[in-house]
């Protein structure tokens, strides 16, 4: 019986609102990667953050610039919360990100046509619904007749990579060590997953957080 009391206890405490605050945090932003992750500081040093449901374009994408731009005038030096929903399979912080005057960061990119909701991985229609409003009025990316959504872009969809290549059953079949060392030269996450892993070649992961080719590998 004391083990039963013990387990509901437990599960009391989860479902709590104590709990639940545990999985927020308010923090100043210190770092825009591009339009949909940034870095928030957190009990003393920089977490990063990549935002919920939404997924941004490229930065050499078409509109990934002006998305990653949006971003930064929204939240650069300021403190905002971080209702944090997961950790991703990179170890990054997956969550909704509130700015100081109570608008949802990903709601709004999602608003002004610089984010595509990100149906893979958020059941959230309302963000459907903020998207197909930003695709009528034409604003951000979609004043492009033909955008490319950033998935199928990372996969070689976009404008500027089609370019046939000789196919390739895997990575580690057609690559050796010492053939290619820089992201630019590597056009698949799994080339470059083969590269960084077995040729321990660091400087892919440039800013160290262990995701390297972030263009490729996000």
């Amino acid at each position: 019986m004391y083990k039963i009391f013990q387990v509901l206890l437990l599960l009391q405490l989860l479902v709590s609102p104590v709990f639940a605050e545990a999985k927020s945090f308010s923090g100043k932003v210190v770092k825009v990667s591009d339009g949909d992750t940034i870095q928030v500081m957190h009990e003393g040093k920089a977490e990063k953050i990549r935002l919920a449901g939404i997924d941004c374009p490229e930065k050499k994408q078409p509109f990934g610039q002006a998305a990653k731009k949006f971003t930064s005038t929204l939240v650069v030096q300021k403190i905002v919360t971080v209702q944090v929903e997961t950790i991703d399979r990179y170890g990054r912080t997956v969550a909704e990100v509130i700015l100081p005057e109570g608008r949802s960061l990903n709601r709004e990119l999602v608003r002004a046509g610089y984010a595509w909701w990100y149906r893979k991985y958020s059941k959230d229609t309302s963000l459907g619904s903020l998207e197909s409003g930003a695709q009528a009025a034409r604003r951000g990316l979609w004043s492009d007749p033909n955008p490319v959504a950033p998935w199928d872009w990372r996969h070689g969809g976009g404008k500027m990579t089609l370019v046939k290549e000789p196919a390739q059953t895997s990575p580690m079949s057609s690559n050796e060590c010492g053939e290619k060392r820089y992201c630019k030269e590597m056009s698949s996450c799994s080339e470059v997953m083969f590269f960084f892993k077995k040729c321990g070649i660091a400087n892919l992961d440039r800013d160290g957080d262990g995701i390297p080719c972030e263009s490729l590998c996000k």
